[in-house]
């Protein structure tokens, strides 16, 4: 377990198909000024050299700003970058194992859509859990039924690490996923496809930060 503390109030996911035409760079860039807390890389179609590349490269920019850098799903790229950890989901590397390659000292992030897979995260070494999805997402092509806030409720209840909510969250329910017992909110769309990416973020960011005042 990390012995910092990190902030998930805003995690920004990155998507390439999404990001209408920008940069990660440029995208990730004018999140942090928007308040992002957290920042993640997420590539499904790059090869390994592109992917290397370019978390290298939001690293750098990252811890330029102090925010937590984590690699989706490839436990080699986040190893090869010095990532500050890595997110795994069902069907990727067991988080026991991605536990054992990455070492006590980075950020095991593992999703989870219901109570056992939540316990069984945090038994195998988990920093968070990635609870979701949420609400009806078109981000990601194989996600399941939405647990939506029912659901969320259920794996907070079991949670004894921050849980973040992930899946169709935006301006209009973030507040709903904070007060159902989360530490932050993962996004995709809500920031990366904003015309204004960093006015997006600020706005968010500032939902999020009202919500945890009134609990």
């Amino acid at each position: 377990m990390t012995e910092t503390h990190v902030d998930y109030s805003l995690y920004v996911l990155t998507d390439a198909q999404l990001s209408r035409g920008r940069s990660h760079r440029q995208v990730i860039e004018a999140a942090i000024r928007g308040g992002a807390t957290m920042v993640q890389y997420r590539e499904k179609n790059a090869s390994t050299r592109k992917m290397i590349d370019e978390a290298l490269e939001l690293r750098d920019l990252c811890r330029a700003h102090g925010v937590p850098f984590i690699v989706n799903d490839r436990v080699d790229v986040a190893l090869a970058v010095d990532a500050d950890g890595v997110h795994v989901g069902q069907d990727d590397m067991p988080a026991s194992l991605a536990r054992k390659l990455i070492g006590r000292g980075k950020i095991l992030g593992v999703s989870a859509e219901n109570v056992e897979q939540a316990r069984a995260a945090i038994a195998d070494g988990a920093d968070y859990v990635g609870a979701g999805a949420i609400f009806a997402t078109a981000t990601k092509a194989d996600a399941n039924k939405p647990i939506e806030i029912a659901g969320l409720l259920q794996i907070a209840r079991v949670c004894t690490i921050p849980m973040v909510g992930i899946g169709g969250i935006n301006s209009s329910n973030a507040a709903s996923v904070i007060r159902a017992g989360a530490a932050g909110v993962a996004v995709v769309s809500a920031i990366v496809s904003a015309d204004d990416v960093e006015r997006a973020a600020r706005e968010l960011r500032k939902i999020v930060d009202t919500a945890k005042e009134n609990l």
